[in-house]
């Protein structure tokens, strides 16, 4: 029961860091005429969270070993609690943004450091079930956050979106005290400040030069200048975490087959399916000419794909085993992309819906294997650090996807080619990837966590 009640604690602290990732966007125009900026000013406030949870989360497995899971879980709720409140209360975009960057920092806490309480306390054959309850915020949070922030902006006020995080910010925190171990290590050692500060540096231009590429009006020098920036910095991190004795997150993880296929082809994966609600709504928009309550409406449809499925996916990943369900979503989700590539104003209405349905159907039994082997074979005492790089490169994965959506748009139309069509077909072609990965992956990979005996 306790073991439950903590996943659904973690589930319910992912729901809100995503839903506050996300759901500025829709209410853009009404926050900047609020505070007497441009819409496009707003989007500084986007990318700092963003940036803040990319910068601080590799520092908080070291954190919980250092001063504690409950401490450290409860104090980032607390911060994320009272952010919540002064975004709320912002009368400035410098203030919005402040109170957005204390956001990211109680975010960058909260989400792995429950993540890692959860996976260490949570038997392998039991961990299946507590990690579909840890996927289910990252399904439909980027789902519901476009349609809570535009009805909430335009019926109500934009400040509600933050206020909501208030009751369910206290609740988690009483929560906590009962349901969060006191996990920690004995020795912590020295935090790697050097490896720190290079990580920070590499994952902060690689942030600052995605979200300038996928701005409607990139700057090029500032974007490009940072992502030269980002490659060199994270190439030398990922050199000197290799050499050093006691680095910040231990890259000889990736080593292990079922660890590296959810770190690398699932951050992929996780990228090319964020991206899918971020451009259905403008492609039906200026692609088809609906307007944007016919559009959100039916990408809806994804969201009943997500959670029709959901009921189904362990008992798939028992009869047929992680792999081949695996790679059965990662396959089935670029033929959809194909499918959306190919669809029509004119394409009868029922065909788009089940289309998005099946959409949503695999990318729940996606993430959902991903999730569940991530850690399968993962050592009790590099736990850790494992959680730790599996928390930053997923975060980068789910926040780069947009900006990936938003290039090969602008790319297509550069290249006189339809540019929704042009960004689906290259986002399936990108799925290679992780279809590659998942076929070298070991045919009985998973099967403890799966509870599958052959």
């Amino acid at each position: 029961m306790t073991s439950r009640g903590l996943a659904l604690l973690v589930a319910g602290a992912y729901f809100m860091e995503i839903l506050d990732a996300t759901v500025i966007a829709p209410a853009a125009p009404h926050i900047a005429a609020d505070l007497g900026v441009p819409a496009v000013a707003v989007n500084v406030a986007i990318t700092a969270y963003v940036l803040t949870l990319a910068v601080l989360i590799p520092i908080s497995g070291w954190l919980t070993e250092r001063f504690g899971a409950r401490r450290v879980f409860m104090s980032a709720i607390a911060i994320f609690t009272l952010a919540s409140a002064g975004c709320a209360a912002a009368e400035s975009l410098p203030m919005l943004v402040g109170t957005r960057i204390l956001q990211g920092i109680g975010g960058a806490m909260m989400v792995p450091v429950g993540r890692l309480v959860v996976i260490r306390t949570t038997a392998k054959t039991d961990l299946v079930k507590a990690i579909a309850y840890l996927t289910w915020p990252a399904l439909v949070a980027p789902l519901l956050a476009p349609a809570l922030g535009g009805v909430l902006s335009t019926y109500a006020s934009w400040r509600l979106i933050f206020l909501i995080n208030l009751p369910l910010g206290l609740a988690a925190f009483v929560l906590a005290r009962r349901l969060v171990p006191d996990v920690r290590a004995e020795d912590a050692g020295r935090l790697d400040w050097r490896g720190f500060l290079l990580a920070a540096l590499g994952l902060a231009a690689l942030v600052v030069g995605m979200e300038g590429v996928g701005d409607p009006h990139p700057d090029w020098a500032v974007a490009l200048s940072a992502l030269v920036l980002a490659a060199f910095a994270l190439a030398f991190t990922i050199v000197y975490l290799l050499r050093t004795d006691r680095p910040l997150v231990q890259l000889r993880d990736l080593h292990i087959p079922t660890y590296r296929v959810t770190a690398l082809g699932g951050s992929v994966f996780r990228a090319v399916i964020t991206a899918i609600p971020f451009l259905l709504p403008l492609f039906f928009q200026l692609g088809f000419g609906w307007n944007a309550a016919h559009a959100g409406l039916v990408v809806i449809a994804l969201f009943a794909g997500n959670i029709g499925i959901k009921p189904a996916t362990t008992p798939l990943m028992r009869r047929f085993g992680i792999r081949a369900v695996m790679l059965g979503a990662v396959i089935a989700s670029a033929v959809c992309l194909v499918g959306i590539a190919f669809l029509r104003d004119t394409t009868p209405l029922a065909i788009i819906l089940i289309l998005l349905v099946l959409s949503g159907t695999f990318r729940s039994i996606g993430f959902t294997t991903y999730n569940t082997v991530a850690f399968a074979d993962v050592p009790g005492d590099r736990m850790t650090s494992a959680n730790t790089l599996m928390s930053a490169v997923q975060e980068l994965g789910a926040g780069l996807g947009v900006a990936v959506g938003a290039l090969l748009v602008r790319l297509g139309g550069a290249l006189d080619a339809q540019p929704y069509r042009f960004a689906f077909m290259v986002l399936a072609v990108i799925l290679v990837a992780p279809a590659v990965e998942a076929v070298a992956l070991p045919r009985e990979a998973g099967n403890v966590v799966a509870g599958r005996s052959s």
